[in-house]
């Protein structure tokens, strides 16, 4: 994953065999210019998204997984919290986006959020800070499912990274966002204040040009695969070459017992032998 990062390049597919949930699905090979969608959620889909009514089983463009909403939302409870320990990126959390008079004309009213991984987030806030004058503030854990959470469904005024990342505001109600499709533009509008805002443009080109997305993911040369071919071979007849010598040490050592015991004779055995001596000796030379 790439902050400021083109992307790009060829998808892959998650392996079959590796007993990962999105086993067989495709990520990566969409472009940064692709990454905004609409206030839909599931929007933003470079390619994979047939089914305009749910996001389940959909390729990773970006390379990461959809957010998930309430009520399985779109049947978003296929990347929920259950999967939040291998989730690219981290668990989702959200942080607010304020700022002051100082900088731009903005109300108390003026306040937005951004929902994302974890991972996103931190380095996000940097960009969000210094071309935004955005007041720091730390991630905290989302909870779509809260009744007392702060940001809804309804909240998202865009979303980007194939519905992975959302800006949203506590202000905005789209009443179009539980019964719209994902490809559709249908939505409440915004209030005048935010539509016209710098500060929410300000924090909507950021995200566009800073989030993170996965690049293109390197594939291997003819040049590579030979170095790749010599260094695997290197490894085996090292471990092989390894594995003769200590064979032949042990072969060495055995052979030194057995040389040693003929010479000598049996440590055990001859022990035995000076002790009944000994006893015969004793006997002998009792009066």
């Amino acid at each position: 994953m790439d902050h400021w990062g083109a992307g790009g390049g060829k998808w892959a597919k998650i392996s079959k065999g590796s007993n990962h949930p999105f086993g067989g699905q495709t990520f990566g090979g969409a472009k940064r210019k692709e990454i905004r969608g609409t206030r839909a959620f599931g929007s933003g889909y470079p390619y994979g998204a047939g089914n305009q009514s749910t996001i389940a089983r959909r390729p990773f463009p970006f390379g990461v997984w959809p957010l998930y909403w309430d009520q399985n939302f779109m049947d978003s409870d296929e990347y929920g919290p259950q999967y939040d320990i291998i989730r690219p990126g981290g668990f989702i959390a959200s942080v607010p986006l304020r700022t002051t008079t100082e900088h731009f004309n903005v109300t108390d009213d003026e306040v937005y959020y951004a929902v994302g991984d974890r991972e996103s987030l931190l380095p996000l806030m940097v960009s969000y800070v210094t071309w935004c004058h955005v007041t720091p503030a730390w991630p905290s854990r989302f909870n779509a499912s809260a009744t007392n959470a702060t940001i809804k469904l309804e909240n998202v005024i865009q979303y980007f990274r194939a519905s992975s990342f959302a800006l949203a505001s506590p202000a905005y109600n789209n009443t179009l966002a539980r019964t719209s499709i994902s490809d559709t533009k249908d939505s409440t509008p915004l209030p005048e204040f935010m539509e016209y805002s710098p500060f929410r443009k300000c924090v909507d080109g950021v995200t566009e040009n800073a989030l993170a997305i996965v690049n293109t993911i390197p594939s291997l040369t003819p040049v590579d695969k030979f170095k790749l071919a010599l260094t695997v071979s290197g490894i085996f007849i090292c471990g092989a070459m390894l594995f003769a010598l200590a064979l032949i040490y042990a072969t060495m050592l055995i052979l030194r017992e057995k040389f040693s015991k003929w010479l000598c004779g049996d440590p055990y055995v001859m022990d035995r032998v000076r002790r009944e001596r000994e006893t015969e000796l004793r006997y002998e030379n009792h009066p």
